[in-house]
């Protein structure tokens, strides 16, 4: 019997919340779950630009010494997520809240634009909210 699907909701503009998340998303990627993540709320600003994610709370300090500690840093999480090919959606609703728009999005990551339909279309499994 196949694992179940996860999907996860970031909605969180903390450093530490997004990390895990994206951990998350990965590990079960990478143990063949099927896996959407719907960035939402102040998690948006994670998928925005490249440097987007350096505007969580306390980002460009944690993600060095997450590195320095041999953990994984954010842009691998992320390179990690679409090389495992989750389902990376960003809020429709969250973008226009933070007056931001799709031409913004990071093309490197294939991102789509969606909301909670999408997201609840995308996987029958579990849910978690980041």
């Amino acid at each position: 019997m196949p694992a179940p699907s996860l999907s996860i909701v970031l909605h969180s503009g903390d450093y530490e919340r997004a990390h895990y998340a994206l951990s998350m998303a990965a590990a079960a990627a990478a143990i063949g779950r099927k896996v959407a993540m719907l960035f939402a709320g102040e998690g948006v600003a994670s998928a925005v630009t490249a440097a987007g994610w350096l505007q969580l709370e306390d980002a460009p300090e944690r993600d060095a010494l997450f590195r320095q500690r041999g953990i994984a840093g954010f842009e691998e999480l992320l390179g990690a997520c679409r090389d495992l090919s989750v389902r990376l959606i960003v809020c429709e609703t969250a973008l226009r809240a933070a007056g931001l728009d799709a031409l913004g999005l990071r093309p490197d990551l294939m991102l789509e634009v969606g909301g909670i339909v999408t997201l609840l279309t995308a996987a029958d499994g579990q849910l978690i909210f980041v």
